[in-house]
C-alpha cells in the first residue's frame, strides 16, 4: 500500500487538491473584494436573486459577484451625487435658502433625494 500525500498539485489545470478521506478535493478560493458592496450593491444583489437568477448564479459561480456589485455601487453612488447636485442647482436649493428657511431647505433636499433614488434605481439597479 502506497502512502498518499495530503496535498497534490495538478500541472494540467493549475489546481491544488487536498486529501479528505479517500478523495482528493480541489482547494478552491474566491477572489477577495476589498471595496464595499454598499447600499446600491445590496439592492442589486437582492434584485438579481429574485428576478435574474441565471445572471446571479453565473456571477456567483465565476467568483465575479462581489466585484460586480462593488462596481455597480460605485457607479450608482457617483450618479446619484451628480443628479442631486444638478437638481439642487436647478431648483435653487442653496445655502442661502438653508440660512433663511431651514425647514423648507430640508423639505426640498428630501424631495430631491427621493427623486434621485428613484432615478438611480430605475437606471442602474432594477434593469
Amino acid at each position: 500500500m502506497s502512502e498518499q500525500r495530503k496535498i497534490i498539485h495538478d500541472d494540467n489545470n493549475g489546481l491544488d487538491y487536498m486529501l479528505v478521506g479517500d478523495y482528493y478535493i480541489p482547494m478552491l478560493t474566491l477572489p477577495e473584494e476589498n471595496r464595499p458592496i454598499g447600499y446600491w450593491g445590496m439592492l442589486r444583489k437582492e434584485y438579481l436573486e429574485k428576478h435574474k437568477s441565471g445572471m446571479y448564479s453565473y456571477l456567483l459561480l465565476t467568483g465575479k459577484l462581489d466585484s460586480y456589485l462593488a462596481d455597480l455601487n460605485e457607479q450608482a453612488q457617483e450618479r446619484s451625487e451628480l443628479i442631486e447636485a444638478q437638481m439642487r442647482s436647478a431648483e435653487g436649493v442653496t445655502e442661502k435658502l438653508k440660512a433663511r428657511n431651514p425647514m423648507e431647505w430640508v423639505r426640498q433636499c428630501n424631495n430631491i433625494r427621493n427623486r434621485v433614488q428613484e432615478i438611480v434605481l430605475s437606471e442602474l439597479v432594477y434593469v
